[in-house]
């Protein structure tokens, strides 16, 4: 992964399915998996919107439900961005999240990784 770089940098040029295809190439067919992975479990991948202060095009996965007073809520789970070859999935936690996420059954290592992991202020 090193030395790839990050695409659809330019404004201009909005990603299609075409054009994601094309950039993952042979990684495609696991990119479709995670989307309809995403699908079973309720997540919703958001149409790509090109951001200014990265200077890139991105698209967020949201989880949306309804409370039992019938409100419609939404939660951004993570970012997606695309690469030469593959796609990645960021994620950005405020620190109470951080706190619950570390009392979640995984791993020390991704407890480690949580920990070490820089937090967003919640706005």
């Amino acid at each position: 992964m090193e030395g790839k770089k990050q695409l659809f940098r330019d404004k201009n040029v909005k990603p299609t399915e075409q054009l994601i295809s094309e950039s993952l190439d042979e990684g495609y067919v696991i990119y479709q998996r995670f989307i309809e992975t995403l699908e079973n479990e309720g997540i919703s991948l958001m149409d790509w919107r090109y951001y200014q202060d990265g200077k890139a095009w991105l698209s967020k996965g949201e989880y949306k439900w309804t409370t039992t007073r019938g409100t419609n809520k939404v939660k951004p789970i993570f970012w997606l961005s695309m690469w030469e070859g593959f796609f990645k999935v960021s994620f950005h936690f405020s620190e109470k999240v951080r706190t619950q996420l570390l009392s979640l059954p995984v791993s020390d290592e991704t407890k480690e990784t949580i920990l070490k992991a820089p937090t967003k202020a919640r706005k």
